[in-house]
């Protein structure tokens, strides 16, 4: 894909989203005067243009009309800290595709340049093919009969032994919390209860945001946020995580608002889980079985994709290339060969020294950033020592079983994914929730 160009006479700013963008595995191009960017334009075509309204020399505004002259079907988001409402609409008008306000909203940074990217128009007008991007999983009536077949396993049920209870510090948040883990009987599934006894389910139909109208939606990418309109609880996909690999189909989850974590890893619930132990049930479990592929993204190398094929087990195969120290990583896990506790659950988040200063800024984040994460910063890692020299492959691996968990059925197949996150996760437990309904 084409380099992102980013446009702002603010240096903090350029860099700061080149690190939240190279993150996400986009390659960017920063410029600081509209000059620079516009001389640039003979020898590269950007697939996006970030652009500051407030620029020396030549203003966002006149680029903006100059570059829809030379390139009307590149999008442009335009940017600004003392804007009002009459030049976004200027900006608009002038061939924006969409207004941001500083200071930035991650969330909503990394969900409009998806949208920019995957969903602008092509040069004839034609809407974008279906599958894109993650918003682009095609409504239900699109997906074809008999791509997945939900059968009855000769796999029972399983709660836990008993009740256990964690406390640490909430990965966003920073603030202590704490889970107590209960049992629960056949058939009630993952359950989730805030403090005031208002119960969330661990379904995909719990995803902040999530709508069943609109299946083309794009989620949250930081982390997997489960709400009932009224409360919300914060990064489960760890916890989802050990959930699936350990066959708990029935549990009950009394927290607060934030699932506490130590490390940034899954090992502390894997713990907790084998200190509880396990109990069938007198009731088998049901089973996502896939009989056709299905995926979300366009399968080539260089472009984030992600599909599930028909598979005799499961399995979660991972591709990676990030910036250093990361660069190309590869990992498969299949929980019939490879134990979770020691090859999985110990991979920590991971994220850069300048996103988690522009994250705590604007009061995205608390200090548990700083304890739970491995922090890269100039290329290093600068906080801790690897616990595998390819940690980062096997937290996005901990991150996906987490989230297809989100179906409320474990899945028999292999999952492909190239250098996905959360939004496209929850892109395709979406349409494997659609698949269930037409089996």
């Amino acid at each position: 894909m084409n380099p992102i160009c980013i446009v702002d006479d603010q240096p903090q700013i350029c860099s700061a989203v080149s690190g939240i963008l190279a993150d996400e595995g986009y390659d960017t191009v920063a410029f600081n005067d509209a000059e620079s960017f516009w001389q640039s334009l003979d020898t590269q075509k950007p697939s996006l243009v970030l652009l500051d309204i407030w620029l020396p020399g030549v203003d966002g505004l006149e680029l903006l009309k100059r570059l829809h002259e030379r390139l009307p079907a590149l999008p442009v988001i335009m940017m600004s800290g003392h804007a009002g409402i009459e030049t976004a609409v200027t900006a608009i008008k002038a061939g924006a595709c969409d207004f941001m306000e500083k200071p930035l909203h991650l969330e909503a940074l990394l969900e409009k340049v998806e949208f920019a990217i995957n969903r602008r128009p092509a040069r004839n007008g034609s809407a974008p093919a279906a599958g894109s991007g993650p918003g682009g999983a095609s409504p239900e009536s699109s997906i074809p009969a008999g791509t997945l077949e939900v059968v009855v396993s000769s796999r029972p049920q399983r709660t836990l032994g008993e009740n256990v209870v964690l406390n640490g510090v909430g990965l966003l948040s920073g603030r202590k919390t704490g889970i107590i883990l209960s049992p629960l009987g056949v058939n009630e599934g993952v359950v989730f209860q805030t403090l005031d006894g208002q119960t969330i389910p661990g379904h995909i139909t719990s995803l902040e945001n999530y709508s069943n109208i609109d299946p083309s939606k794009l989620f949250s990418a930081n982390s997997t946020t489960l709400a009932n309109g009224m409360q919300q609880i914060r990064t489960v996909e760890h916890l989802m995580a050990a959930f699936s690999v350990y066959g708990i189909t029935n549990v009950l989850i009394k927290v607060d608002d934030e699932i506490p974590n130590i490390d940034g890893s899954a090992k502390d619930f894997s713990d907790l889980i084998a200190r509880a132990g396990l109990v069938k049930q007198q009731a088998p479990t049901r089973v996502a079985v896939i009989r056709r592929k299905i995926g979300v993204g366009k399968e080539t190398r260089g472009e984030k994709h992600l599909y599930v094929e028909p598979f005799e087990g499961f399995e979660v195969a991972m591709r990676v290339d990030y910036p250093q120290p990361i660069g190309e990583q590869v990992f498969t896990f299949n929980p019939e060969k490879d134990s979770f506790a020691e090859e999985i659950a110990p991979a920590r988040t991971f994220n850069t020294f300048e996103n988690i200063e522009m994250a705590q800024r604007l009061g995205k984040v608390g200090s548990g950033y700083l304890n739970s994460h491995i922090i890269i910063h100039e290329g290093k890692v600068i906080n801790t020592e690897l616990r595998y020299a390819d940690e980062f492959v096997r937290h996005k691996v901990l991150d996906l079983i987490g989230d297809l968990y989100l179906l409320g059925l474990p899945i028999r197949g292999r999952v492909v994914a190239n250098m996905t996150s959360h939004g496209y996760n929850h892109a395709l437990v979406e349409r494997l929730y659609q698949a269930t309904r037409n089996s």
